[in-house]
């Protein structure tokens, strides 16, 4: 088998276009101290205040053990609350804090800088296309994988 082969497989590129979107987005982030995952959740958790840890997880598609740590980071961080149901004492429901809501504010230019590099090098009616097949792709195959995304369908 030559190398070509190897770098035209689907799983490959995937892995390789994983690898330079995170080390883009942390070029463009750099001052923030902020990984792609903790955007994600704090982008989740602004747009459903009082979220649960397991919904959490569902939305942005990772292992419950996962966000587990990125919430104790954030909560670290001074960037979300967490605070007891009053349902249920066991769980607990997430909220922003006026500073990760601000910071999520000053994130906004360097992602959206992030994903313009990302797309940058194709042209503008492929970049739409690849964003399209993208979503087809990860939709059709979300029960293959090991955190599917539940929930939320907007």
């Amino acid at each position: 088998m030559s190398l070509p082969l190897l770098y035209a497989k689907p799983g490959y590129l995937i892995r390789r276009a994983q690898q330079i979107a995170v080390a883009i987005f942390l070029e463009e982030t750099a001052d923030l101290d902020l990984t792609p995952v903790q955007y994600a959740a704090l982008y989740a958790i602004r747009e459903h205040p009082g979220i649960d840890a397991t919904r959490l997880a569902g939305l942005i598609a990772f292992d419950r053990p996962t966000v587990g740590g990125v919430l104790e980071r954030l909560e670290g961080k001074g960037w979300i609350l967490r605070s007891g149901s009053p349902s249920d004492k066991r769980i607990k429901l997430l909220a922003l804090t006026p500073e990760g809501a601000a910071l999520l504010e000053q994130a906004e230019p360097g992602v959206q800088r992030a994903q313009e590099r990302i797309l940058g090098p194709l042209k503008r009616a492929d970049q739409d296309k690849l964003v399209a097949l993208l979503i087809d792709l990860v939709t059709l195959n979300n029960e293959a994988s090991r955190a599917p995304r539940r929930g939320f369908e907007t």
